[in-house]
């Protein structure tokens, strides 16, 4: 009981520290890169600096002994990291070329997404009490964050490249952590290195792609810096409790709670930012919220059920018991040596 506890704790902090680190993150990343802050808009570079702290914390933790290195062949490094890198990409040109209405259509279809994959990758099945969350999820976040809606071509072939990429990134963390049994901080102790350089080599040359803007013409004021760095650190939380997060629930579980961060975002902007908040959205973010509340009941479901299942290939019945006593009592007996049955 009390490690049931424990675990309902951990699982809750883990959560709670994705939800506070990812909004955070949103909110310093609104005040460096809006042109009514400090208009740094160099998206791929920046996500380029996160994962380089991330990597240097993760140097730092291994070189103490606070955390250890467990061997991950370094193929398997590199394609996690080139499916990370475009997930990032796919998503900062999704943005670019399509309406917002359009990019979180694309954002809410990871979740079906995931969950074909899965089924196809991990040959996993959902029960229809899930399912109908999941609706129920995406129906919310839709009323609440879809506005216009505008798709071309280009637009809508980097929405399915960044949407497979994304989908695939966050399965693979799950299935690495568990082929490998590695924790998610030194999993990510591993990628990070080699997505921070990649990034950070090619980051500049995207963004400029991206807004025509070159990196080296940016006045980095101090203010700027003081929130790249406040960025940075909370990035590391960020990417920590993402790993985490996914290696004790599922790809699907984090994209469906996922969700509660876009409300979560959405209710700070009008608290903060004075954005407008109208009854569509207010509409949305309680059908969201109470598919989200479905959805934690139908996992428990099927958490409950599979135990069942599991406890009754373990244990005999009482009928059973009988049988098997019956059959040892009446079954011939044989002499070892000559192999010949005794009257």
């Amino acid at each position: 009981m009390e490690e049931g506890k424990k675990s309902a704790v951990s699982d809750a902090g883990a959560w709670a520290m994705n939800v506070v680190s990812s909004v955070g993150i949103i909110m310093a990343n609104k005040q460096l890169m809006s042109p009514a802050g400090y208009a740094f808009s160099f998206a791929t570079t920046l996500t380029g600096f996160h994962f380089g702290v991330t990597a240097f914390v993760g140097f730092v933790s291994n070189a103490t002994g606070f955390s250890s290195s467990k061997h991950v062949p370094l193929w398997e490094l590199l394609w996690f990291s080139i499916v990370a890198n475009t997930s990032i990409t796919g998503m900062n040109l999704s943005l670019m070329l399509n309406s917002v209405g359009f990019y979180q259509i694309s954002k809410l279809s990871m979740i079906p997404v995931v969950c074909v994959m899965e089924w196809i990758l991990h040959s996993k099945h959902y029960s229809k009490e899930v399912k109908m969350a999941v609706v129920v999820v995406v129906v919310g976040v839709g009323v609440c964050t879809v506005t216009d809606v505008k798709v071309n071509a280009k637009g809508f072939l980097c929405a399915c490249i960044a949407v497979l990429s994304t989908s695939l990134q966050q399965i693979s963390i799950g299935s690495l952590q568990k082929k490998y049994s590695i924790g998610s901080f030194e999993l990510l102790s591993k990628t990070a290195p080699i997505q921070a350089l990649s990034l950070l080599f090619l980051g500049p040359f995207i963004d400029y792609y991206l807004n025509g803007k070159s990196l080296i013409k940016y006045n980095f004021s101090s203010g700027a810096i003081f929130f790249i760095l406040l960025s940075c650190v909370l990035a590391v939380f960020c990417n920590m409790s993402q790993y985490l997060c996914i290696g004790r629930f599922s790809a699907t579980s984090f994209q469906v709670l996922g969700h509660m961060k876009t409300v979560c975002v959405l209710m700070l902007g009008w608290l903060l930012f004075d954005s407008q908040l109208t009854l569509k959205n207010i509409m949305g973010m309680v059908i969201a919220i109470v598919g989200m509340v479905v959805y934690s009941w139908a996992v428990e479901l099927e958490k409950q059920a599979s135990t069942k299942i599991a406890l009754t290939k373990t244990s005999l019945t009482e009928d059973e018991i009988r049988l098997l006593k019956d059959e040892v009592e009446n079954a011939p007996v044989k002499d070892v040596e000559l192999g010949e049955t005794k009257a």
